[in-house]
């Protein structure tokens, strides 16, 4: 079996990040975590992962601080995963993903689902990149700067 090369030493953010919540699995279980799953059998009938993948998953995504594991809250003995505050700042990732899906990966009257406001019921407004002015920013307005060790 290939082992996976780890980036979680990488000096890119985007390497660590991939590293941390990259695969598909765990991108999807932060989804539905964000839909309202917390139990492990939720997460696995709607992924229809094995048990042994979402085990793994979930433990990932807890070891690195998406998720946490808690008490049931009814009380029994399960346990429920819950986004902590690291978890929750990835909704824009989320949404960012679901926007380009939406306009890039079906066919127009091709049935999707749709996340909307749940205030106005409405969809929402695509996710732009701005500059601290306000300016929307495309990806040749920008580029990468190495910041210096902090030794």
């Amino acid at each position: 079996m290939v082992r996976r090369k780890r980036l979680d030493d990488s000096d890119c953010p985007v390497a660590r990040s991939v590293d941390a919540i990259g695969d598909w699995w765990s991108l999807l279980i932060v989804r539905d975590a964000f839909d309202g799953s917390r139990r492990f059998g939720e997460f696995q009938r709607s992924l229809g992962v094995a048990k042994n993948i979402l085990t793994a998953r979930l433990r990932a995504l807890v070891d690195s601080g998406v998720l946490a594991s808690v008490p049931a809250s009814d009380g029994s003995a399960y346990r429920e995963y819950v986004l902590t505050s690291k978890g929750e700042a990835l909704f824009p990732v989320i949404v960012a993903l679901r926007q380009w899906g939406e306009q890039s990966l079906f066919e127009p009257g091709e049935p999707h689902s749709e996340l909307v406001d749940r205030r106005h019921e409405r969809p929402l407004r695509a996710l732009e990149v701005r500059a601290a002015d306000g300016r929307r920013l495309d990806p040749g307005d920008t580029e990468v700067h190495k910041l210096p060790t902090g030794d």
